[in-house]
């Protein structure tokens, strides 16, 4: 009988042992961008399998939420679609007293999807008909520049209903960037940014809400990250690229976009890839960054963050593309592996 009770004493006490080890782990916090969320949702999940230790929690709030909690010092590191600006990597440094890093994820795409009854093929758009449809130039579906680039494809005379992101957001950012790009228009009018006075159109939170509000809405037509559209299972169209070729986005096409910038990417991995050279390149492109500050007072933190980061470069990148995200360029993870070395 003693015996037994020692040993329920044992067990007891390697409970009570793991219940603090479970309790003690290390809580790691991040926040921002919706675009890459898919792909960060499953990476904290198998990275926390390898190390019980580390849990790394994540808020999908848009990346100027990302952005701002990272420089308010209220999460651990942020995310963006859209690199930050001057001014806002200006303001960090200000707060802290040292800089914020950018580091390079996967590559993802910016899709036109619509909801039109009855049509159920992929569309053609110009950069002519994105930009006149968010300028509330173009209204109908049958609006000729519309049709010329969908011969035999029945487009009804119906309202264009337009969504847009309601919150900053760098999905914005991609979309606003490549139209800034193909139309002066555009450009001079409204301009490049996480957030912009839209001269058009609803509003969604989230990739989330505009699917939802796409799906919803008959007649409307927004723009979401590539695994959102394919994941909801509603039809997304086909951009005609720099080189005159309408091209479909997927891993091939979006890993095209990114293979000249992958030979010249800056040494702060600020940069964009959207409307570039190349046939076969998918004009709507962007890489989606990590940003992580240069210093941490919490040691456990810095070289939790740091490990995450290796692995996220190396065995992560095998997640990529069963969730319709691109691989980062070779050439890109060799320049992020010294670049970890920043972070102090």
């Amino acid at each position: 009988m003693k015996r037994i009770t020692m040993m329920s004493a044992v067990t007891l006490a390697f409970a009570m042992v793991g219940a603090i080890l479970v309790h003690a782990a290390l809580s790691i916090t991040g926040a921002g961008a919706t675009f890459p969320y898919p792909i960060y949702s499953k990476w904290f999940d198998e990275y926390r399998k390898k190390n019980p230790s580390i849990e790394i929690n994540y808020q999908s709030i848009g990346s100027g939420g990302g952005i701002r909690q990272v420089t308010e010092g209220t999460v651990d590191f942020g995310a963006s679609d859209g690199p930050m600006n001057d001014e806002q990597l200006k303001a960090f440094q200000e707060k802290h007293g040292f800089g914020i890093l950018h580091f390079p994820t996967v590559l993802g795409a910016d899709v036109p999807t619509y909801n039109i009854p009855g049509v159920s093929v992929a569309l053609n758009f110009t950069p002519e008909a994105l930009a006149g449809i968010f300028l509330g130039k173009i209204t109908k579906w049958n609006d000729p520049v519309i049709v010329a680039a969908n011969k035999g494809v029945n487009l009804p005379g119906n309202d264009i209903v337009v969504v847009h992101r309601s919150e900053g957001s760098g999905t914005t950012y991609i979309w606003t960037d490549y139209l800034s790009k193909v139309s002066e228009e555009w450009k001079t009018k409204v301009g490049k940014g996480a957030s912009v006075n839209w001269p058009v159109g609803l509003g969604g939170k989230g990739n989330e809400g505009v699917t939802g509000q796409i799906k919803n809405a008959p007649n409307s037509i927004g723009y979401v990250e590539l695994i959102y559209a394919v994941s909801n299972n509603i039809p997304y169209g086909n951009v005609k690229n720099s080189s005159g070729v309408f091209v479909k986005a997927d891993l091939v096409s979006v890993s095209a976009a990114a293979a000249a910038a992958a030979k010249t990417m800056p040494d702060d991995f600020r940069v964009s890839i959207t409307d570039p050279p190349g046939k076969a390149a998918y004009p709507i492109a962007s890489f989606t960054w990590l940003l992580i500050p240069e210093k941490f007072s919490d040691t456990a933190k810095r070289d939790a963050i740091k490990d995450f980061v290796k692995w996220m470069l190396t065995d992560g990148q095998s997640y990529a593309e069963q969730l319709s995200y691109a691989k980062l360029p070779k050439e890109v993870v060799a320049k992020e592996e010294k670049t970890l070395a920043k972070v102090q």
